[in-house]
């Protein structure tokens, strides 16, 4: 089933249905499409100058809201949510209802308190346009703050994994596994390849002078490399280094600083609490604010159909809107059955033009004609992130 719902409105007839019911006839003998009512209520007209000059602000209105709407889903799914499908459907909803978002565009009603019908539609686009700037400012400031706490967190927690040869040592190691505080001795921490341990064991006290006997001391180990602490003398250390070198044995840089082990465990906890705050606020707020913008972006779509509607079929203002969901994977068959409807609205006797022109950015935009009003709503981004 497509992603790609049309929003397409035709000139009224004598029953605002008729329209209606004549693209259910048509499209469901082949099962083309389900088909929904789009109600658009009496909006004021202005003059037919100010449609004109609207007409262009809420296309640009009507992509920016898009890309702020896809923008929210993302971070939502992938950054917060973590690819969690089920999660993201559960907080993808719109409305005083909680309704899914393809509900909400299928059973459209204007939010009258929100949108008052008397202001003009200039004055509706405006408040539209403001708000959805509103919660995209917000939604920076919100994943700037989440991501830098998670991409620290990440950093230190990546420093507890992976190999010995590489990883923080902090949280295996502990005060009994050095000697501390000698003025002549020194414990050394040794990475060895697992195949070459029976050679550590056989080697380690002949591979320099003055290596403390029986010293060595197998730590922990991974998948790869043991860990061995080890106790020479300090004028020794040089020798030793390089010795251990010549047998594939990794001396690991590291002084034991209780103060510092300490503080980085404390850090991580601090961390993760912070992170579990902004997480449990973050999620409510991008619930919130997903209803918020994808609701704006539609009755921007009601705003373009209202006008283009008027600037099309003329005063007074009587047309019929409907949102048309393709059921084929070509939509091929569907429009050549509406242009069958409708053709006659082509009073121009020009051929319809299939061809799309892409302009690169956030979003594209479409520059088609046909005999009736049409804009395109593609909800890919939501089906498929809740599939």
């Amino acid at each position: 089933m497509s992603s790609e719902y049309w929003i397409i409105s035709v000139p009224g007839k004598s029953s605002a249905r008729q329209n209606y019911d004549e693209v259910c006839r048509v499209t469901g003998r082949d099962q083309l499409s389900q088909n929904f009512m789009f109600n658009i209520p009496d909006l004021k007209v202005g003059t037919l100058d100010s449609l004109v000059a609207l007409s262009d602000d809420l296309t640009r209105i009507d992509g920016y809201i898009e890309g702020v709407t896809k923008k929210l889903t993302q971070f939502f799914f992938h950054d917060v949510l973590e690819d969690d499908r089920n999660r993201l459907a559960e907080n993808l909803v719109v409305g005083q209802n909680g309704v899914n978002p393809i509900h909400y565009v299928t059973d459209f009603q204007w939010d009258h308190a929100k949108y008052p019908i008397k202001l003009p539609l200039r004055s509706l686009s405006e408040i539209i346009s403001k708000a959805a700037t509103h919660i995209e400012s917000e939604l920076k400031l919100r994943s700037q703050s989440y991501n830098n706490v998670k991409q620290t967190l990440d950093s230190l927690e990546k420093k507890q994994s992976g190999s010995l040869l590489t990883r923080s040592l902090n949280d295996v190691l502990k005060k009994e596994h050095f000697i501390l505080g000698s003025e002549y001795l020194k414990t050394l921490l040794v990475c060895v390849p697992k195949p070459l341990m029976n050679d550590w064991y056989a080697k380690y006290e002949s591979l320099c002078t003055m290596i403390v006997p029986r010293t060595t001391e197998l730590i922990t180990q991974d998948q790869d490399y043991a860990l061995f602490s080890v106790t020479l003398f300090q004028k020794t250390e040089d020798t030793f280094r390089h010795k251990c070198r010549e047998n594939k044995f990794t001396v690991r840089d590291f002084t034991y600083d209780e103060k510092a082990v300490a503080n980085e465990r404390e850090k991580i906890h601090e961390l993760e609490t912070e992170r579990q705050k902004l997480y449990a606020n973050l999620v409510r707020w991008l619930k919130i604010n997903f209803g918020e913008i994808f609701s704006a972006w539609i009755h921007i779509k009601a705003l373009r159909v209202f006008v283009e509607s008027v600037l099309r079929y003329g005063l007074p203002v009587n047309f019929t809107a409907m949102v048309i969901h393709p059921l084929k994977k070509s939509p091929k068959r569907l429009r050549d059955e509406l242009d069958k409807l409708f053709g006659y609205l082509d009073q121009s006797g020009q051929s319809r033009q299939d061809e799309q022109i892409d302009i690169p950015g956030v979003f594209s935009s479409q520059q088609e004609y046909y005999p009736y009003v049409y804009f395109k709503l593609d909800l890919d981004y939501i089906e498929m992130s809740t599939k």
